[in-house]
């Protein structure tokens, strides 16, 4: 049978390509402006060259699709077949994606349902995953938003940074403003709560900092059923090494996702971060 809603989402949930291609998921890019240069996510600039600019202070910002690309994008969606569709993106209190997806969902041909789901890279991922596994099975776009928003309230995400300086650059540390006065003496634990990136613990090494990381996860999992994404930025290393101890030590683990961050979420946190999305079934 074919399907018939419609699953976009945006290029910070991360989602392998391979995935993305099964499940018929369309993700719009977000923006870095690197110097005088604007760049599409995932295409046009790649982390390493991010992580370069980053480590050389170069100025580096990113924004939001325009209103534009999403009315074009439900446009192909709805001559594609689709006769809904359901728009997943990033925390509104991160980006401002989920208020241009608003604004092309009133003029799109067909019905849209444009959600904030809180969340940020493979914890969005997981989400858009769970409403394309609705759509393809006969859902409607109610089951589909349905899906994504339980799957949403089942998952936490938490980072470790190397510093905050990216992130206070950036304006998208909210309270962890309490964090910057000791900054420097300190590994940060951050989590996603409320949609905003939050302090959750200052660990005093980094290597400490990252064995606590792996105990907040596991002690998160559980005996659970959940799917797991590791992100970094530049620092491959330590995020196998982190996925292969979290795949020993998780009972209930279903599909275990490593890869590296975007420009985006990369140009807020600088190079060193890991990231551990917990997402139960």
């Amino acid at each position: 049978m074919s399907r018939h809603v419609a699953i976009v989402t945006d290029s910070t949930a991360y989602l392998p390509a391979q995935a993305m291609e099964r499940h018929r998921i369309t993700a719009v890019p977000l923006t870095v402006v690197l110097g005088d240069r604007a760049l599409e996510e995932g295409t046009e600039i790649s982390t390493r060259s991010l992580a370069q600019a980053l480590q050389k202070r170069r100025p580096v910002t990113t924004s939001r699709p325009g209103p534009e690309v999403f009315a074009e994008t439900y446009r192909r969606a709805a001559e594609s077949g689709a006769t809904g569709i359901v728009s997943l993106h990033l925390s509104a209190e991160l980006s401002g994606t989920y208020d241009a997806a608003v604004v092309a969902a009133r003029q799109a041909p067909v019905p849209v349902r444009v959600v904030d789901t809180g969340m940020i890279a493979m914890a969005l991922g997981f989400c858009a995953l769970a409403a394309a596994e609705t759509a393809e099975a006969g859902g409607t776009v109610d089951d589909a938003v349905t899906s994504a928003e339980k799957r949403a309230a089942g998952t936490s995400a938490y980072f470790y940074v190397d510093t905050l300086d990216y992130l206070r650059r950036g304006g998208r540390i909210g309270a962890a403003q309490a964090l910057l006065g000791s900054a420097l003496a300190v590994k940060p634990l951050l989590q996603l709560a409320g949609g905003r990136i939050e302090p959750l613990e200052k660990v005093r090494t980094a290597s400490k900092a990252i064995a606590r990381l792996e105990e907040i996860a596991a002690d998160r999992a559980g005996g659970a059923e959940v799917d797991v994404a590791v992100h970094h930025l530049a620092a491959p290393d330590r995020a196998s090494a982190l996925a292969e101890r979290l795949r020993t030590r998780l009972p209930g683990l279903a599909d275990l996702h490593v890869s590296e961050v975007g420009a985006v979420i990369g140009a807020h946190t600088g190079p060193g971060l890991l990231g551990v999305v917990v997402s139960a079934r």
